[in-house]
């Protein structure tokens, strides 16, 4: 694993075949950024444009069903796979692989599978965008990356806030506001991440603008059916939040739950917007609404600083079908059956009013 992103990159990309680049990447907005600069590197005569590909709700980019339809497709020169997690298996074997990412690693690939440039270890962590902006660096020159920073700056802002983005990575910020207000950064930001919150989780619209787009204020002007669907699904989104927001949080010694069943992605926004008022607790935001048979769940805290840690210490007996603590130190979740739940649950000290 190397955190060395401009020689881990040339190195990879140096062994791309024919056919198309491919990246797979996450729907959140620093996953759809670095998607989206990985993108506009990659386009080159000999390859022609890059394709992307976001994993979406209950995907995965290691899955049967993104293999096949990988292999069903046109000829892929090489995979680069963003903001997904780094896990050994391959996911085409025999197709130079990069993995660019931030969170903590389930298991490290050989080197023979996948290159990985991992942000997990430095201090500060940068996101995957920021990584993936080091990667633009290194391929079109500063000058030409620097036109392309805002996309970086947006993922910061998704996954660190814009407090945390400007102290970690001030040049980086610095850089963005060249180009845009920071109120435009933070606007776009909750406009690119809204459509992977509602009901239908479709990010694709999102995908497209961060493509086409110059910088913030062309997200938030665009009167497209893209930018058009940005606006819905965020008006969706706040209705759902709102109603949430009313429950009341259940306690269990050092664990606040809230609970909500809605189809839209509001449980983590759910446990960050409580962790102000708990701060002595692990909020966790639980949606048994979100997918049939499931309950996802987000933990935030102010003050503990491994949730990983936390929850894993907790853990449930876990079946096939569970994801369990994963994400980051400071933002972790999963989903998991019913009966998975329950068992948490009640392990954690809560009664029937917490179970799904």
């Amino acid at each position: 694993m190397s955190g060395d992103a401009p020689a881990g990159f040339t190195e990879t990309l140096a062994r791309f075949g024919a056919g198309a680049p491919v990246v797979l990447c996450h729907d959140d907005a620093d996953g759809l950024s670095a998607g989206a600069l990985f993108a506009r590197i990659l386009a080159s005569p000999a390859h022609g444009p890059a394709r992307v590909r976001v994993i979406g709700r209950g995907e995965s980019a290691w899955s049967d069903a993104i293999r096949a339809e990988l292999s069903a497709g046109p000829p892929v020169a090489g995979l680069v796979v963003t903001d997904l997690g780094v896990q050994a298996e391959p996911i085409l074997p025999g197709l130079p692989t990069l993995i660019v990412d931030h969170h903590v690693p389930r298991s490290l690939p050989a080197p023979d599978v996948a290159t990985v440039i991992s942000g997990y270890g430095e201090e500060p962590t940068p996101t995957s965008s920021l990584l993936a902006h080091r990667c633009a660096v290194a391929r079109l020159g500063a000058a030409e990356a620097g036109a392309l920073v805002w996309l970086a700056a947006l993922g910061a802002i998704g996954d660190l806030g814009d407090r945390a983005a400007a102290a970690q990575f001030p040049e980086v910020m610095a850089g963005a506001r060249r180009h845009a207000t920071l109120k435009a950064l933070r606007e776009a930001v909750s406009l690119v991440n809204a459509p992977r919150r509602s009901r239908r989780g479709d990010a694709t619209p999102a995908l497209r603008l961060l493509l086409r787009g110059n910088g913030p204020d062309d997200i938030l002007s665009d009167v497209s059916p893209d930018g058009e669907a940005l606006h819905a699904a965020r008006a969706e989104v706040k209705q759902a939040l709102d109603a949430a927001r009313t429950v009341a949080p259940l306690f269990a010694g050092p664990v606040a739950l809230i609970r909500c069943d809605s189809p839209c992605q509001i449980h983590p926004l759910v446990a960050q917007s409580w962790t102000h008022r708990l701060r002595r607790q692990v909020v966790i935001g639980a949606n048994a609404g979100f997918r049939e048979g499931f309950v996802h769940f987000a933990a935030r805290s102010a003050t503990v600083p491994d949730l990983i840690a936390f929850l894993e210490e907790r853990a449930p007996r876990l079946g096939p079908d569970d994801q369990f603590a994963q994400g980051h130190r400071r933002a972790t979740g999963g989903q998991v059956t019913r009966e998975t739940w329950n068992r948490f649950t009640a392990g954690l000290g809560f009664g029937p009013e917490a179970m799904a």
